[in-house]
């Protein structure tokens, strides 16, 4: 009983110390400067085509509370915030009913933030779920609790919410959804939009209309059980037929906030932006943001990606000849997971590194038809060490195989002797002259893509073989003007040629390989499953490894790179390997449906020649398989070329 009574007594003082810790901590923000709610953070942003298409700090008109209707705030306060006018920024017992709940379910299904919460968290503009971004919240949340009145707070909150569809604010929601001002919404109209912010990419009723709809219901039913509405406007609001008039085929992208995360870090980084616009906004940004693309990107990762719920995904398509990212995502479900894996993240690349070395090869006299043995091979190199790399289902040639096979087929042993041939130095080297920032090992294993790497630097650098040789930097960002139209920044990036044209074009129909039928032989080209999507002529790489799995390929116009994978770097099941193949195939083949299928012209110094694709050799009237493969002038193949295997020999 002594112990209890002792418990007791530390507990209540514990609670005393916690609300004199409050009480002061509010009497501090009491004195605090005011802060400016309906200008923090005010970004505008804007895509390619000048379209506004996110505002931070709220709708494109902000409007009074009284002038939305009662049915609208009554059902946005009992659906995400009961205890409002109660509570002083934090409902302490809907946050232990919470972690009860949460830690009972083994999940994290019951959410505990009020409406004050929410709106701290749509002024900061960052909703990466780290420690040092609740805290910025919490204090946030208590500097809007002491300086404005529980009106002016839900007032900001209904002016700054994200209704899907890249509707924020009430008014902009009721006009889009209902074509009406926010004060004429009825019960039932308030209700389905009320429903929409938890989740705009299951709840908006474009969307999804029978799972809106169920929401509704069970808000219209919650608010009948309380006492709020009657028996009788239950009935009538849940039975009323409602009249959308939103576009229903417009552009979805449920993931786009990935993007506008992705151009606020870049706002950031600019040195030209001065803090004072960081802090209190007032910014118009345009922005390289294709929405067709954006959704043909978000199409083309919901229609393939359909299974393994936890499996993750990034995706970047950019423009070659300028850098621009015209489309992002950055996850499966920007709703579930703010982390942004397409400019958070580095990941083993895989196979797609081998590119790189390829081209390094054609630089120090390799060609399409240069030849290394392919089998079962251990290297011996300093000290003693040895590396044994092993192809993809132990499948080898046992025999010389071309540069061209060896990429259709990516092969291993065939990417190791060129990496000791070359030097370890050589795949560093040209890894850096494209732009490839991360820390690069002169390992022999490092053109197996051992490296981890970011996906817009992979995407930038292969946008170089794009572009004909002209390296450029991916960028979300073309112009930022404070609100008065004053240029701030003006991104006027020029492209430095850094690799040979001739060189490139060589590279580029080497790529081609890996879905192409005449490289079938022992061994079947990597992408030969979605030949049969491929419409136009593109230049394509993958690359695996235990955990990661990468698409990457372009043509004139287009660059596009996909990474799928485990958070938590599981192993991938071998069948889940098509997913990132397909969703490139699909983004690259919707977006260029409509133009035309433009190959690089050939340099006047390069030469065509009808080989053997698996021997390099010229082709002769034996030969089942026979392609044209390319060749600078003066080391096209003959007959009596030696391969590589006996110079290594000699050596």
């Amino acid at each position: 009983m002594k112990k209890l009574k002792k418990w007791i007594r530390r507990f209540f003082f514990l609670i005393l110390l916690l609300v004199v810790g409050f009480s002061g901590l509010y009497a501090y923000l009491k004195m605090s400067p005011k802060l400016e709610i309906k200008s923090a953070n005010a970004f505008l942003m804007y895509d390619s085509e000048q379209e506004l298409f996110f505002q931070g700090s709220g709708s494109q008109e902000w409007i009074a509370l009284d002038e939305i209707s009662d049915a609208l705030i009554q059902t946005t306060i009992h659906t995400e915030d009961q205890h409002f006018y109660q509570h002083h920024g934090f409902d302490f017992l809907r946050i232990l009913k919470a972690m009860y709940v949460n830690i009972l379910t083994r999940s994290k299904s019951q959410g505990a933030s009020t409406i004050s919460q929410q709106y701290a968290k749509n002024l900061f503009l960052d909703f990466d779920k780290t420690w040092e971004r609740k805290l910025n919240e919490m204090w946030l949340t208590m500097q809007l609790e002491v300086h404005y009145s529980k009106d002016e707070i839900l007032e900001g909150y209904l002016n700054t919410i994200n209704y899907g569809h890249g509707m924020y604010g009430i008014q902009n929601a009721a006009k889009f959804y209902f074509d009406k001002s926010a004060k004429d919404l009825d019960l039932a109209e308030s209700a389905m939009l009320a429903g929409i912010p938890k989740s705009p990419a299951n709840y908006s009723p474009f969307v999804n209309y029978e799972l809106a709809k169920k929401r509704q219901i069970n808000i219209l039913y919650k608010l009948f059980q309380d006492g709020v509405i009657s028996e009788e406007e239950y009935t009538k609001a849940k039975e009323e037929e409602l009249t959308l008039v939103g576009q229903k085929d417009s552009p979805e992208v449920a993931n786009i906030m990935y993007y506008q995360d992705a151009v606020m870090r870049e706002l950031k980084s600019l040195k030209e932006i001065p803090d004072s616009y960081l802090e209190t906004g007032g910014l118009r940004i345009y922005t390289n943001l294709n929405l067709q693309a954006q959704q043909i990107l978000e199409s083309s990762i919901q229609n393939n990606l359909t299974t393994e719920k936890d499996l993750q995904v990034a995706a970047v398509m950019m423009e070659p000849s300028t850098g621009k990212v015209i489309a992002l995502v950055g996850g499966r479900d920007y709703n579930t997971s703010q982390f942004n894996r397409a400019v958070q993240s580095s990941r083993q690349v895989g196979s797609t590194m081998k590119p790189f070395l390829y081209y390094a090869a054609l630089e120090n006299g390799f060609t399409s038809s240069t030849t290394f043995t392919s089998e079962e091979t251990t290297f011996t190199f300093a000290n003693d060490q040895s590396y044994s790399p092993q192809n993809y289902g132990n499948q080898y040639a046992h025999k010389p195989i071309s540069l061209a096979t060896a990429i259709s087929y990516s092969d291993n042993i065939y990417a190791v002797k060129t990496h000791m041939f070359l030097g370890e130095d050589a795949l560093v080297d040209i890894s850096k002259r494209l732009g490839i920032t991360a820390k690069l090992e002169e390992i022999p294993s490092l053109p197996l893509g051992t490296a981890e790497i970011n996906i817009i630097e992979m995407a930038a650098a292969y946008s170089a073989f794009a572009n004909e040789g002209y390296r450029v930097q991916g960028s979300f960002i073309s112009k930022v003007e404070d609100l008065r139209g004053n240029v701030l920044y003006e991104n006027k990036q020029e492209p430095e040629l850094i690799l040979n044209k001739s060189l490139t074009f060589i590279l580029s129909n080497l790529l081609t390989s890996t879905y192409d039928s005449a490289f079938i032989d022992y061994n079947y080209p990597t992408a030969i499953g979605i030949a049969p999507k491929i419409h136009h002529k593109l230049a394509l790489k993958s690359g695996t490894t235990d955990t990661d799995h990468w698409s990457i390929g372009y043509n004139k116009d287009l660059c596009t790179a996909v990474w799928i994978g485990y958070d938590d770097n599981r192993s991938i099941s071998t069948g889940d390997y098509k997913f990132s193949r397909n969703i490139w195939v699909d983004a690259m083949e919707n977006y260029l449906q409509d133009k035309k299928d433009e190959w690089y012209e050939q340099p006047s110094n390069v030469v065509g020649v009808l080989v053997n694709p698996i021997t390099g050799k010229p082709a002769t009237e034996e030969d089942k398989q026979k392609k044209i493969l390319y060749y600078v002038k003066g080391t096209e193949p003959t007959m009596a070329d030696t391969v590589f295997d006996e110079l290594l020999e000699e050596n």
